[in-house]
């Protein structure tokens, strides 16, 4: 039984990265809850779940990050929601927690529809990484920046170290650029975390 005078959530972050298959969104979870745990000294625990298509289909990853030591593993109630399609916010977005915080890639989730009392980001995320990357591969790194500077959740230099180790070879280098260009499109152009 749970001690009745304790909360239930005292200092855990729980995060959903939803998106379809070959948008990275794993690989985005991975590196978050890497940086939190290796970097910034919290506790950190991530899974995924994704479809049988390797692309294409639904794939969601779920990161809870915490001061202290983690319970349970999987998101109860999401503290950040970030939806890189339509169809995973229509499926985790219209359920995101009031008071809390709604990403969204500006480009493909066109209806808010049924939005929560969250706050929403919408973020141009495929856009940038199409024209500025050439590349719509690095779209979850754009978000991922862009989580940072909004939230403060991890420190975009954690972020970069992360990336710097878990990040398919080669590929490391235009990831860190793509969070820092989503760490700075979010400094310009929504309000930002003061951590």
């Amino acid at each position: 039984m749970r001690n009745s005078l304790r909360p239930l959530r005292v200092n855990r972050t729980e995060v959903i990265i939803a998106g379809f298959g070959g948008q990275g969104v794993i690989l985005a979870g991975i590196v978050l809850g890497h940086a939190a745990a290796v970097y910034e000294g919290k506790k950190a625990v991530q899974t995924q779940s994704y479809g049988a298509e390797t692309r294409g289909g639904a794939a969601r990853s779920e990161v809870v990050v915490s001061t202290e030591k983690i319970d349970y593993p999987k998101v109860i109630s999401a503290d950040i929601t970030i939806t890189m399609s339509q169809e995973s916010f229509d499926r985790y977005g219209v359920n995101s927690k009031p008071g809390g915080v709604l990403f969204l890639d500006a480009d493909l989730v066109t209806s808010t529809s049924g939005a929560s009392g969250a706050k929403i980001y919408r973020v141009p995320a495929t856009k940038l990484a199409a024209e500025e990357f050439s590349k719509t591969l690095v779209a979850n790194m754009i978000m991922l920046g862009a989580v940072a500077a909004v939230t403060g959740i991890v420190r975009l230099e954690s972020l970069r170290r992360s990336v710097g180790e878990v990040a398919p070879k080669g590929w490391a280098d235009v990831n860190i650029h793509a969070l820092n260009r989503g760490f700075e499109w979010a400094k310009a152009n929504l309000a930002v975390s003061s951590s």
